[in-house]
């Protein structure tokens, strides 16, 4: 089965330098029993690191025992649906590569909100915006 992104495509690569994902593998499929998982494909911007080092997730501090090499600004990585709406809520969300976001991300996040913060809008973009 092909994974696909929130614009109802094939799922694309979402970094590999660093390898991004929950499974290590450069695409934002998210794990199971997670609502939404680890499913947006973002571009992390220094508030974003911030808001999530105060809400006790430290995407900056590299932890080698989970292949995680701490992250800079400019980085492209895969966060958790849940994750990117709090910064969403609190104006610090990160940009977001919708062909390398995975459609679970719906299952927690608006499309509007996505498509917001997109870094690749595509030219007709009925299908997040339901056109």
């Amino acid at each position: 089965m092909t994974e696909r992104n929130v614009l109802g495509g094939p799922l694309e690569e979402c970094g590999t330098d660093p390898v991004t994902g929950y499974y290590r593998t450069g695409s934002c499929v998210p794990s199971a029993g997670h609502p939404g998982g680890h499913s947006v494909c973002v571009v992390v911007s220094a508030e974003f690191l911030e808001h999530q080092r105060q809400l006790g997730n430290d995407l900056v501090t590299a932890r080698p025992e989970l292949a995680f090499p701490g992250l800079e600004p400019g980085m492209r990585w895969c966060v958790m649906a849940a994750r990117w709406l709090q910064s969403y809520r609190a104006g610090t969300a990160a940009p977001v590569v919708l062909a390398a976001t995975h459609e679970r991300a719906l299952e927690v996040v608006d499309r509007l909100a996505l498509l917001k913060h997109a870094v690749d809008v595509p030219d007709d973009p009925g299908p997040l915006t339901g056109g």
